[in-house]
C-alpha cells in the first residue's frame, strides 16, 4: 500500500508540476523518455522474471515535493503498475502487455500526466541492460550502468541518472534515487519485494 501510494503521488506531482504541453491521450501512453525521444518497449518476459512490489515513492519538482504508493507486478505476460494517493483514491492504473499499453486515469489527475512517460523510466531503471540498450537504440539513446547505477543519455546529453542500494540480480529491496533530466524530476523509490 506505501508503494502505490508512493506512484500515485509521483503521479501527481509531474503532473501537477509539468512545464511542458499537455498531451493528447496518445501522447500521454506513449513510452517517452524524454520530448520526442520514445522507448521501443521491449516484452514484459524480457525482464527475466516475475516481480511484485510495493513502493513509496516521492517526487520533486520544482521544490514541490508528492508522496503516493504503489504497486508494480511484472509476469512474463504483463506488467501492471497501480497508484492511489495519500487519500486512497486509485489515481491511475497501467497495464502494459504484448498487445500493447492501456491506461486508466482518475478524472482528477492533471492532464500533463504521462503514464506512458513512467513506464519507460520503469523499464530504463529496471529491466537488463541488454535490454534497454537496445530499446534505447531507436531513439538515438546509449546506457551506461554499474552494479548500483543507470545513466542514459539521448543526442550526447543526459536524460536520466540513477543508483540503488540494492545487489545486482537481487530483490528489488532498498533504495532508488533517480533523475530524469529531460522532464525535470527527481525521484526517491523506497521498494519491497515479495516472496523471494
Amino acid at each position: 500500500m506505501a508503494a502505490q501510494k508512493m506512484w500515485i503521488a509521483l503521479v501527481l506531482a509531474l503532473g501537477a508540476c509539468a512545464a511542458v504541453p499537455s498531451p493528447d491521450a496518445a501522447d500521454a501512453r506513449a513510452p517517452l523518455l524524454a520530448p520526442g525521444a520514445t522507448l521501443a518497449l521491449p516484452r514484459p518476459a524480457d525482464l527475466g522474471r516475475s516481480v511484485e512490489v510495493a513502493q513509496l515513492v516521492t517526487a520533486r519538482r520544482g521544490g514541490d515535493a508528492y508522496v503516493f504508493e504503489a504497486r508494480l507486478s511484472v509476469t512474463p505476460e504483463r506488467v501492471l503498475l497501480a497508484g492511489v494517493d495519500s487519500m486512497g483514491r486509485r489515481a491511475m492504473t497501467v497495464t502494459w502487455t504484448d498487445a500493447g499499453l492501456e491506461v486508466e486515469a482518475a478524472p482528477w489527475l492533471p492532464e500533463a500526466l504521462r503514464p506512458g512517460s513512467m513506464l519507460a523510466d520503469i523499464v530504463v531503471l529496471y529491466w537488463p541492460e541488454a535490454v534497454v540498450a537496445k530499446a534505447l537504440a531507436p531513439a538515438g539513446g546509449t546506457l551506461a550502468a554499474d552494479g548500483h547505477g543507470r545513466r542514459v543519455t539521448i543526442g550526447g546529453r543526459d536524460v536520466l541518472r540513477a543508483e540503488h542500494d540494492w545487489n545486482p540480480g537481487g530483490p528489488w529491496t532498498g533504495t532508488l534515487r533517480y533523475a530524469n533530466l529531460a522532464w525535470g524530476y527527481e525521484i526517491e523509490v523506497q521498494s519491497a519485494e515479495a516472496g523471494r
